[in-house]
């Protein structure tokens, strides 16, 4: 274990908080200048981060997406002239808006790729060892920032956006690749290819840290990934919103994610009363960010649930918050099933409590009058024993588990879907969703 930054990360609290002030008020003053959006939601003469959070409003993607569409691509967002930038990034669009479109200077992308760092040295990486990060390398900001944090720390990185998983893995084996960064997902996928290609990996493999982020996951999914290859998985997370990481998995605390205090400054909220929590109380996180001057963020509400501790639990002698659990999952990704909340990291944790399970998807159907879980399962063997004992199992573990008895479908073996990005494994295909709770 280590720092990256030992000043920043150990800094005393009313010190930290002093300089996140000073920060977040001169990033509001650079966006109410040169922002036409942020000109119109931040006002004058913020005194205190009390007079920030009561006078600045709430910030939701309808009011990012509504900037974007009055002078695209990038609307009125953007605190610079865009030809200031050197990198474009946005999001994927698959809820059926538009995508979000980001852009960063050369001074963002050292500050982006410096919370990598942070991460990574934080988790073990150290220079002189081999890296691989598997991802597409497109518009995704995804794992861009964790290539050149590799680079800037010294280690050695291989590019394997255009090779298969079989290729993949033999290259994780021909280079004794130490540190690898990937989704939950798509480790999965990994050692299911691994598996028939005969190769144990965690035997013949080399891997020593995983970062695997960029969806949530059970501990069920980190168990299993961490067997397969014998090494650490580790949690981290950012947005292309946002622009960098934002918090990373201490090593000292299982599922302790400490937030990058010195480059955001987050409030935990209620969802009812858009009041703040107390620490070891769920609420939503809304973030500011505090170091980048392309595209701004001031209380963004994020969707995402977390739990805020304070460092003092930790003992790593960081100074910095966390999120017990990281991300635990999202406000909109939440939904009431006969009147059962049901979210996509439940339905995985009794999915992956059962072996033989390679691949699932689940929906959520109206069948015969009654809102149910449907459940498409890669058990390898649909038309065999095996199969039908192993359905009847996965029907009284959920019913155990969740409340609720779905209904079982045994898919053609390879037949769902693999992504080395987000998967989607939860889709609500009833025609009048129900409101969130």
């Amino acid at each position: 274990m280590g720092y990256w930054n030992t000043k920043a990360e150990t800094m005393p609290r009313d010190r930290l908080e002093a300089w996140q002030w000073q920060r977040l008020r001169r990033a509001a003053e650079h966006a109410r200048r040169h922002s036409p959006f942020w000109a119109g939601r931040i006002p004058e003469g913020l005194e205190s981060p009390e007079d920030f959070t009561a006078r600045v409003p709430l910030l939701h993607k309808r009011d990012l997406l509504g900037a974007q569409a009055q002078s695209p691509p990038y609307g009125t967002w953007p605190s610079i002239d865009p030809a200031e930038g050197i990198r474009h990034h946005q999001t994927s669009g698959t809820s059926g808006n538009p995508p979000i479109r980001s852009i960063d200077t050369a001074r963002d992308w050292v500050w982006s790729t410096d919370t990598f760092c942070t991460a990574l040295y934080a988790n073990g990486v150290r220079s002189g060892q081999r890296g691989m990060v598997c991802f597409g390398y497109g518009l995704f900001a995804g794992f861009w920032g964790m290539h050149y944090a590799l680079e800037r720390m010294g280690c050695t990185v291989f590019p394997s956006a255009g090779l298969d998983s079989t290729s993949r893995i033999d290259l994780l084996l021909e280079h004794r690749i130490e540190v690898l960064g990937l989704t939950p997902s798509y480790a999965l996928r990994l050692i299911e290819v691994a598996r028939e290609m005969g190769v144990d990996l965690a035997r013949e493999a080399n891997v020593r840290v995983i970062l695997a982020g960029a969806e949530p996951r059970s501990d069920l999914t980190t168990t299993t990934i961490e067997r397969a290859f014998g090494a650490r998985v580790f949690n981290a997370a950012g947005t292309t919103e946002y622009g960098g990481v934002f918090m990373f998995e201490c090593p000292h605390r299982r599922n302790a994610c400490h937030i990058i205090e010195p480059s955001c400054y987050d409030e935990v909220l209620s969802p009812d009363t858009g009041l703040p929590v107390p620490y070891g109380e769920e609420g939503v996180r809304v973030t500011s960010g505090l170091s980048r001057e392309g595209v701004q963020l001031f209380r963004h509400w994020t969707e995402d649930v977390v739990v805020k501790l304070p460092h003092s639990v930790c003992g790593c002698g960081r100074t910095w918050d966390f999120y017990d659990g990281g991300i635990l999952r999202r406000v909109d990704d939440m939904c009431k099933v006969r009147g059962v909340s049901v979210t996509p990291v439940m339905i995985e944790d009794v999915v992956r409590s059962l072996p033989g399970i390679n691949e699932f998807q689940a929906s959520i159907r109206t069948i015969r009058g009654l809102d149910t879980v449907h459940l498409r399962i890669d058990a390898g063997d649909p038309g065999g024993e095996s199969g039908r004992t192993l359905r009847g199992h996965l029907v009284e573990r959920f019913k155990r588990e969740i409340g609720i008895r779905p209904e079982v479908e045994l898919a053609v073996p390879g037949s769902l879907p693999r992504t080395e990005w987000k998967a989607t494994r939860l889709h609500d295909e009833r025609a009048h969703r129900p409101a969130h709770p």
